[in-house]
């Protein structure tokens, strides 16, 4: 009998997190940190700050033996610096300088023995026993040497046999932003992870709702244990899978298309530009790796999950990729691998927008055109906090003064057919790890 491939990835050591400000042009405003929305395109051009060419560079890492939790220091927290502004997202001018070369895709198919060997290749001509289950495209696919160790490195995880029948219980994880310490608090809280950081939630299922990276401390390191999670929990019986956000297109376009100037409403725009002003984070780039790229570009952008549609971003932009889940992930797929930057840029500047269900008028409608399209009875997304969509950030009244602190649990709104995740943990909100149905 033959399982899933199954792969484990190491958490690397993080690196406290660098930071950039950039100024809104407006008078006696502070920089902020913070992202600029789509329709806020035709905003002044911004100034992106960079880093000297002489700036030393860190040395080499080596993957350590075991996963520690990393640990970052609070000074370099952006959460202490100004606050992050959603309503100021995408603001990405600035003039190009370079084009990097776009990495490219492995199509590499591999499998692992139910008892721990050493991954093989599966030729396409090969007979495919009784029992073994083909590997499914959000699973990690390691290449050679991928994790440091050398060519052909491979982690063992075993497989661990369920007498449980049926599927367990549902999780869903808001934005993270880098916030590795904050997620392994909340995952630890709700029982899916041990104190090592390994998944000891059996058969549950967890998907993430996208944003792993920019803003905090370690992105990376976030992205490295969400892809290790998803072999050991596809191992235990469960599994850990995760949604394409809006950050992952561009730390992708950043990564792939560096200076390459874009077509823009504003005029002339480059992904580079657009991931430092959105909490890019130097420290993320320079441990980016072709295996994280491969894991982002297969990411879906919809799930639907027991009456549950998992998105990303609260937009009706889906609707513009497809009539059902799997047109949507099949196009949005199709266009981010042509490697073509004006369409990278597209998907990106959709997917930034926000506030589509927030209306009282009208977003309960929004939520019903696409629910009437993809089915579900409830959306549930991230992208937007809470502390946004409820009107309550910067608002001093009193003993009643509220904000991000405030936040405690998952915002429904627009008729009782939308659920926020976004709790804010840039603004030193609360990220949000929850058990799907909700109690209410």
């Amino acid at each position: 009998m033959r399982t899933e491939t199954l792969r484990d990835f190491r958490v690397p050591v993080t690196e406290p997190a660098a930071r950039y400000a950039v100024s809104t042009g407006m008078p006696d405003e502070a920089p902020v940190y913070g992202e600029y929305p789509a329709y806020y395109e035709d905003a002044a051009q911004a100034a992106v700050p960079r880093q000297p060419e002489d700036t030393p560079q860190p040395p080499a890492r080596t993957a350590p033996p075991a996963p520690p939790v990393p640990h970052h220091d609070p000074r370099q927290d952006p959460r202490h610096g100004a606050r992050h502004d959603p309503r100021r997202e995408e603001h990405p001018h600035a003039g190009p300088q370079g084009h990097p070369q776009p990495q490219g895709h492995a199509d590499a198919d591999t499998r692992a023995e139910a008892e721990p060997v050493r991954a093989t290749s599966q030729g396409p001509e090969e007979d495919v026993p009784d029992g073994y289950t083909p590997t499914y495209r959000d699973l990690p696919v390691i290449s050679p040497g991928s994790l440091g160790g050398g060519p052909g490195d491979t982690v063992q995880v075993q497989y661990v046999p369920q007498d449980t029948a049926g599927p367990g219980p549902l999780y869903v994880v808001g934005d993270v932003h880098g916030y590795l310490d904050e997620l392994v608090t909340e995952l630890q809280a709700q029982g899916l992870i041990d104190s090592e950081c390994r998944w000891s939630a059996g058969n549950a299922r967890l998907w993430f709702l996208g944003d792993f990276t920019d803003r905090g401390p370690d992105g990376i390191g976030v992205i490295d244990l969400v892809m290790r999670l998803s072999a050991e929990a596809a191992a235990a019986g469960g599994y850990c899978k995760a949604l394409m956000g809006n950050h992952e297109l561009l730390l992708i376009g950043a990564k792939r298309f560096g200076d390459t100037p874009v077509v823009s409403g504003a005029g002339t725009a480059t992904f580079q530009a657009a991931w430092l002003l959105n909490g890019g984070q130097r420290t993320d780039m320079e441990r980016l790796q072709d295996v994280h790229l491969q894991w982002m570009s297969r990411l879906d952008a919809a799930v639907l999950e027991e009456g549950h549609l998992l998105l990303h971003s609260d937009t009706t932009a889906y609707l513009d990729y497809g009539d059902s889940i799997e047109d949507v992930n099949d196009t949005i797929h199709e266009l981010l691998n042509r490697g073509d930057v004006d369409i990278t840029w597209d998907l990106f500047r959709k997917f930034t927008k926000r506030f589509a269900f927030r209306d009282e008028e009208t977003g309960p409608q929004a939520v019903r055109e696409l629910l009437d399209t993809y089915g579900g009875s409830r959306v549930v997304h991230g992208h937007s906090p809470i502390p946004y969509l409820l009107g309550e950030v910067g608002t001093e009244d009193g003993d009643d003064a509220r904000g991000p602190e405030a936040v405690d649990g998952p915002h429904v709104y627009a008729d009782g057919l939308a659920i926020a995740m976004d709790g804010g943990v840039t603004m030193a909100g609360k990220l949000l790890v929850v058990r799907l149905p909700l109690s209410d």
